[in-house]
């Protein structure tokens, strides 16, 4: 059976059969963090929606100690490559079968810079990701508003979506609730919320208004699901 276990923000540990992996692993700094980067000592996959700090975040640090492969855009993996990482590259739409299971990098509607001293560096398009272990699929969606193209995950047969409710930047309760009702997983954690000012949410709301349309668990940073 696999398990992923929310680390705060956006950042959660997957593991299953033949992975042992990252999402978005955001935790020096994060005020949500369950645990500290130097807790991640074995790992295969880093898998990177964008280029912005709080979901870059460690992905340097944890990769060139665990020897990781970072999976992400082409143009992330360009950047990361430079820093000494081995990257495997993709692109939206683009589907690769990895050891553990396929993998599909999905459309997400947000930015993708990386800040680097006063230099602003081009990260190329942000994506969220369909992650298939042990014959099951986890949908992280990155940072993104909602979007048309969800309805096209129903499709997809989904176990678990991790979907943003943080408003301001990306979805807030309402519409996250409405991108529950497109996709319709099994099961929707929300994420993205209540780590700073900007992105107050309230995950009793997007509980109620996701209805039966999905089962919500809502995870404190730490918790994990089996699926």
């Amino acid at each position: 059976m696999a398990t992923i276990r929310f680390l705060g923000h956006a950042a959660f540990h997957i593991e299953g059969e033949g992975l042992k992996g990252l999402i978005d692993p955001f935790l020096t700094g994060n005020p949500q963090a369950s645990e500290g980067a130097d807790g991640f000592t074995d790992l295969n996959y880093i898998f990177l929606t964008h280029g912005h700090g709080d979901h870059l975040g460690d992905t340097v640090q944890i990769a060139k100690r665990t020897g990781a492969t970072v999976v992400a855009n082409f143009e992330l993996c360009h950047y990361l490559e430079t820093k000494g990482l081995s990257c495997h590259p993709m692109h939206i739409g683009g589907r690769w079968a990895f050891p553990f299971g396929r993998v599909k990098m999905t459309p997400a509607f947000h930015g993708s810079g990386i800040f680097e001293g006063d230099q602003v560096i081009y990260g190329g398009l942000a994506g969220g990701f369909l992650v298939e272990v042990e014959g099951k699929k986890i949908y992280h969606a990155g940072d993104t508003g909602l979007t048309k193209e969800m309805e096209l995950l129903a499709e997809e047969e989904i176990q678990v979506a991790l979907l943003p409710i943080g408003g301001n930047f990306v979805m807030d309760e309402t519409d996250a609730a409405r991108a529950a009702a497109m996709i319709r997983s099994e099961t929707v954690v929300p994420m993205h919320y209540d780590t700073f000012d900007l992105v107050r949410a309230d995950a009793g709301r997007f509980t109620e208004l996701v209805g039966d349309a999905s089962r919500v668990v809502v995870l404190k940073p730490g918790q994990e699901l089996r699926f």
